[in-house]
């Protein structure tokens, strides 16, 4: 996958904090990060967008508990 087929999140700044996108078709969605360009997670816009909506509610601020 070339990096032209890549998007960077436009809330990541600049060094190594970036996320980055690709939707290669209407039903996959691929996220990776700019220190682990290697690892890719997949998923679809359903799930994702329900990943989004809870985070943004606050139901996901357990996890990040420690």
């Amino acid at each position: 996958m070339s990096a032209r087929d890549w998007q960077k999140s436009s809330f990541s700044g600049e060094g190594n904090a970036c996320l980055y996108v690709s939707a290669p078709d209407n039903a996959t969605i691929r996220l990776r990060e700019s220190d682990e360009p290697d690892t890719i997670l997949t998923t679809n816009p359903t799930a994702l967008n329900a990943l989004i909506r809870n985070a943004k509610a606050g139901r996901l601020d357990h996890l990040s508990k420690g």
